[in-house]
């Protein structure tokens, strides 16, 4: 660090510092600084079971006024001269950062959760906010004329001072009972989805005090424009705005082959709707958290965009907001009796507003009082986003530095304190019932198959074969909202054959999906004539979770794949499954029913298919059988250990499903000869199997598979996963 100093030092000294106009290399060791720093004491803070940002808002507090300006004030100076230019440079960073973690934030809002809890967070967060809300503005309504920046303009300060105490930080609430492993407890979700309303209120609340404060009056056409404005935008957003975003990140990973163009899209959407929201009247940060909330429903490619967003984001944009905002915190005010004691009394208004709020919320909404508890100690942590409301508030003149600075000291004690009081009120909410079965469903999904996929992708001829792989493709897509492309081999032609399989069947499977709100299915059908190799090679390139292949004909007449099917599977690096239409599915692929057949020998592969073939059956609402075949001879008497746990696993995914399942276990040293049996003694018309890609060859399933897909007369589906 003091070498940072004697570089800032000579940078001063040679006059390119704030006597000289603005030094980049005084930018540079700003930005050293509060990165390592932030990153040190972030370290310590999770450490100590608290969040990083914490450390990173430390780490300004301690480089500025409040420690090192006290301490040692010419290194200080040094370090963060007070020149207006030199500071609007680390400023504009600051700024960024604060559209980029509106982005995050809104990319972390899950709509679906809110729906699924809404009238427990409605109540909680109409409360919730109402109560502090009113604190705040009454507070601010009767501070002294010295602690305004300006008295005039003592509305927009009462209001904005409310909106301060109203507000919850949904990173910090989220962040903490992700990690006490309550995020999908019912009283957990409660408590984000309220954290999540909270935070859309709050900014809408903003955008309308900035048109105040803009206007220097209070100008009611102004006011109701501004809020007719945002109704407006957010209307179109998340109605018009959802299915144009989904286009343009499609667009953007399927057309342009230049390193990261999916971010460079998003954060051109942010810029693009920040402008939108400052043009009607609103500050930018709505658009940035409304571009967030669009881009986090996008069914496509959401880990991956999240990765690498928050990798930037939390690495420098994070550290250098927080720390800038520590900096501008001057908490040697405290040393004056009366700004100590109109401190702990803002702290104690916020606290006590919120923490009555939540819990009369939460009573109100049917929760019991220990989770009315939880749910008001959850809900009292102000964290990152009261940071970045005060600095909004402090940017546009709302709030006054000492304001300012007795805001960032609450929202710092008050999140220090929300995760032991939450994890005491927590611990004390015993798991039962419906929620224990809920959360063993759930739990069992996550570490599914079908539960990792995102994106599907069809290669098909227009034939029986292709038709019966599309409508494959529509069940499991249609459980999940998952995006279907179908590439149609052969000539190319405006008819849209393949898509309306898929949508039709997906539409069935959505309708009967449970305990789940997913969208309608986004069908893409491209006519290729090239070779299902080379079209498949060139679309795997876009991104996708798995192939499914329906090509007629399916098996060479030497046996094993026919060339085609080889070759677009030797072609995709993932999962694939490969669909073979027969039987009544050859004159009928879309409609004729279906009788499952899932075959499980104990394998990982054989599971997945299992998991495959339950996903089909809950979506077409068919009957399933489960086949069990160990190695042996003649009828077996019981199950081996590994054998026993494997089967009560697919079971259970089955009941979890709301399948009735039939089960039959054989030993055999033929495995084939047992399936193919099976499958005409219960009168099965499809039978899938989870198989395992021999090691150097991409088309080959092994023996036993390849003999099923051969001989079978009924359909069958193969799952190389």
């Amino acid at each position: 660090m003091l070498a940072l100093v004697a570089t800032a030092g000579a940078a001063q000294a040679a006059g390119i510092g704030s006597a000289g106009g603005p030094s980049e290399v005084v930018l540079v060791v700003q930005i050293v600084l509060l990165l390592t720093v932030g990153r040190l004491l972030g370290e310590a803070m999770l450490r100590i079971g608290q969040p990083a940002v914490m450390g990173q808002l430390l780490a300004g507090i301690l480089l500025g006024p409040s420690f090192l300006g006290a301490v040692w004030p010419d290194a200080q100076a040094w370090l963060f001269p007070p020149g207006r230019d030199q500071k609007a440079l680390l400023d504009g960073i600051a700024q960024l950062g604060i559209l980029l973690l509106l982005l995050m934030t809104g990319m972390e809002t899950d709509l679906a959760l809110v729906r699924k809890v809404r009238r427990a967070a409605l109540s909680v967060s109409v409360t919730g906010v109402a109560v502090p809300f009113a604190c705040g503005f009454t507070l601010g309504w009767f501070l002294p004329e010295a602690m305004l920046p300006h008295p005039e303009l003592r509305l927009v300060t009462a209001l904005f001072l409310g909106t301060a105490l109203a507000i919850s930080s949904v990173k910090i609430v989220a962040m903490v009972v992700r990690e006490m492993n309550f995020l999908r407890r019912n009283v957990g979700q409660v408590i984000v989805a309220s954290a999540i309303i909270d935070d859309t209120i709050g900014w809408v609340i903003i955008a309308v005090i900035f048109s105040l404060a803009q206007g220097g009056t209070i100008d009611l056409w102004a006011v109701g424009r501004s809020l007719a404005g945002t109704l407006v935008f957010l209307g179109l957003s998340l109605t018009v705005g959802r299915r144009l975003v989904f286009w343009l990140i499609r667009w953007a990973n399927d057309r342009l082959r230049s390193e990261a163009a999916v971010i460079t899209a998003i954060l051109v959407l942010m810029g693009v709707l920040a402008l939108v929201t400052q043009g009607i009247g609103v500050h930018t940060v709505l658009g940035a958290f409304v571009a967030g909330l669009l881009v986090g429903q996008s069914p496509i490619l959401t880990r991956r965009i999240d990765e690498q967003l928050r990798g930037i984001v939390t690495a420098l944009f994070a550290p250098i907001f927080f720390g800038l905002a520590g900096l501008s915190a001057d908490l040697t005010i405290l040393r004056d009796p009366r700004l100590l004691l109109l401190t702990l009394g803002l702290i104690a208004i916020a606290s006590l507003g919120k923490f009555a709020g939540a819990f009369a919320g939460g009573r109100l909404g049917g929760l019991r009082t220990p989770e009315s508890l939880a749910l008001a100690c959850g809900m009292n942590a102000r964290g990152s986003t009261e940071v970045i409301v005060a600095s909004i508030g402090l940017g546009m003149g709302a709030l006054s530095q000492d304001l300012f600075t007795m805001i960032v000291a609450m929202a710092l004690i008050t999140t220090l304190a929300m995760p032991p009081t939450l994890r005491w009120a927590l611990h004390r909410l015993l798991l039962k019932g419906e929620e224990k079965e809920r959360l063993e469903r759930e739990a069992a999904e996550e570490r599914g198959f079908v539960s990792q996929l995102e994106r599907l992708l069809v290669a098909a001829d227009d034939g029986p074969k292709g038709r019966f792989a599309a409508r494959l493709a529509g069940l499991v897509a249609g459980a999940r909202g998952m995006p279907v492309t179908v590439v149609r081999l052969g000539p190319e032609t405006d008819d849209a054959i393949l898509s309306g399989t898929v949508a039709q069947a997906a539409e069935g499977a959505r309708q009967g999906a449970r305990d789940q709100e997913t969208g309608a299915v986004e069908v893409t059908e491209l006519a290729r004539p090239e070779p299902a190799a080379e079209v498949v090679g060139e679309e795997a390139a876009k991104g996708y979770d798995l192939l499914i292949v329906g090509i007629d004909p399916t098996v060479a007449p030497e046996g094993g794949l026919a060339d085609a099917v080889a070759g677009a599977a030797e072609r995709f690096d993932g999962p694939l499954a490969v669909a073979a239409a027969r039987g009544a599915h050859r004159a009928d692929p879309e409609r004729a029913a279906l009788a499952v057949l899932a075959v499980v020998d104990g394998t990982q592969a054989a599971r997945r298919g299992a998991e495959i073939a339950v996903t089909l059956a809950r979506g077409a609402g068919a009957p399933l059988t489960v086949l069990f075949l160990s190695e042996g001879s003649g009828r077996l008497a019981g199950l081996r250990q590994g054998d026993s746990v494997a089967l009560r696993e697919v079971l259970d995914l089955a009941e979890q499903a709301g399948l009735q399942v039939r089960t039959e276990i054989r030993a055999t040293r033929t495995p084939e000869r047992e399936i193919l049996r099976q499958a005409r003694r219960g009168d099965h018309d499809l039978i899938v199997m989870g198989v395992t890609r021999r090691a150097g060859e991409g088309a080959a399933f092994g023996p036993a598979a390849e003999a099923v897909l051969e001989a079978a007369d009924r359909s069958v589906l193969l799952l190389a996963s």
